[in-house]
């Protein structure tokens, strides 16, 4: 059979689903006869989701395919502000499983053509009556379209039940609705030549629920006294990086604090400036300008007026220090501690780097909050009173320190992560030639 359609016409059901969680920003996604979880693998990438579910009949050929939905190096060295777990599961979607209740979109793609007619009603009953999510999309064959394929004998794919006409479509969706208070829109994808195409309608039928009231009303009917039922097989669980995980969120401040002290560090030791001059060039090497040199500006301030009260002076940023070892300890490539009794280093305020560097701020909030989540990480130096960063004065050289950072990374479970398949095979036999 020569193809028909461009794109095919499996992935214009897919992108139908992907322009509808675009414009509706689901968080909770189940698509059900998930089968190779190429859909899954696209919708993964709309960070709006946090819960993406799949569930399929055949475990078997789930397993093959889903480890392409595993987080990519991309996603450790850079974790998203936005959470995402993905599960996937064995089961049929006859029977009911409490952990698939209460989604925001339950999607299922040319599915309820392969249960028989009694298996349909089951399924309405499971997704519309048990599962209760806000929206479903179901898209199956039009079997009116069928007589413009040439050569197309019988149904579609093999294991076809049956072929709705679009009249048929309409009377099971109406049906729901009025069973289980939904509302629905019909449309499709796959259009037909534009002189038939009135009278043949889209290839591909899809219906589009909406629970009656939303999700205020699915609150209400969460609450009943139903039990809880868990009939499916968990085959796979993955969370995503997220600096939502307080450890992450750790790893991920200390290594911008300590790529933008170092910056400042190398800064000051090039210009051999007096500390105002040389915090207002700093801030200007790395774009900030004059908002970055005005909160120096203030911080200084701030800090001399505490001089008298015992507060560390700011007159002394970035000036070169001797830190006693019960204060500083240096690490060499092998990860031995050397200490003398003396060291030198550059204190770099934390002031000045939540000032100066947006990331630091955006991801720390607050200064105080700066402060306390850098208190416990060894790879961060702090002073005495918490208040600076401690830097070597002399470089530590290019290669120990990416030799410590490589370190790190392994450390915290990054050097581990598995390489997303990008092919895409086939969803059904028939759909391979259209």
């Amino acid at each position: 059979m020569e193809p028909m359609f461009s794109p095919a016409l499996h992935r214009q059901r897919h992108q139908f689903v992907i322009d509808f969680v675009k414009r509706n920003k689901p968080k909770k996604v189940v698509d059900l006869g998930c089968s190779e979880c190429s859909l899954l693998k696209q919708l993964k990438f709309h960070r709006e989701i946090e819960l993406l579910v799949g569930v399929d009949i055949d475990g078997a050929k789930v397993k093959k395919k889903m480890h392409g939905l595993a987080p990519m190096s991309t996603d450790y060295l850079q974790p998203s502000n936005d959470q995402l777990c993905i599960e996937l599961y064995q089961g049929s979607i006859t029977q009911r499983d409490a952990r698939l209740r209460g989604f925001d979109l339950v999607t299922s793609i040319e599915l309820i053509e392969h249960l028989t007619l009694a298996d349909v009603e089951r399924f309405s009953e499971v997704v519309f009556g048990y599962m209760t999510p806000v929206a479903v999309i179901v898209s199956t064959p039009n079997s009116e379209f069928n007589p413009l394929f040439p050569r197309l004998a019988g149904f579609r794919h093999s294991d076809h039940k049956f072929e709705w006409t679009r009249a048929e479509f309409k009377s099971w969706a109406l049906k729901v609705c009025l069973d289980y208070g939904y509302e629905v829109e019909f449309t499709g994808v796959g259009q037909a030549p534009l002189d038939q195409q009135e009278r043949v309608g889209f290839c591909s039928q899809i219906g589009v629920f909406h629970r009656l009231g939303g999700r205020e009303v699915y609150n209400m009917l969460y609450c009943d006294d139903a039990e809880d039922v868990f009939s499916y097989t968990l085959l796979y669980s993955k969370n995503y990086p997220s600096l939502h995980d307080n450890n992450i969120l750790r790893r991920v401040l200390a290594t911008e604090v300590l790529y933008w002290a170092e910056k400042l560090r190398i800064r000051w030791v090039e210009e051999k400036t007096g500390e105002r001059y040389n915090a207002y060039t700093l801030c200007q090497a790395e774009g900030e300008g004059e908002e970055c040199h005005r909160a120096s500006e203030q911080h200084l301030e701030v800090e001399e007026k505490q001089t008298a009260t015992g507060g560390a002076a700011m007159k002394n940023l970035m000036e070169p220090q001797e830190v006693e070892d019960e204060q500083l300890f240096w690490t060499d490539g092998q990860g031995q501690q050397e200490s003398c009794k003396l060291h030198r280093c550059v204190s770099v305020p934390l002031a000045v780097l939540w000032s100066c560097c947006p990331k630091v701020s955006a991801l720390s909030g607050s200064l105080s909050n700066l402060r306390q989540l850098l208190m416990d990480d060894p790879d961060v130096k702090l002073s005495q009173d918490g208040s600076a960063v401690l830097l070597n004065y002399q470089e530590q050289g290019t290669k120990k320190k990416k030799k410590k950072d490589h370190g790190a990374l392994e450390d915290s479970g990054y050097a581990e992560v598995r390489q997303c398949s990008l092919s895409v095979d086939p969803e059904e036999d028939w759909d391979a030639n259209v």
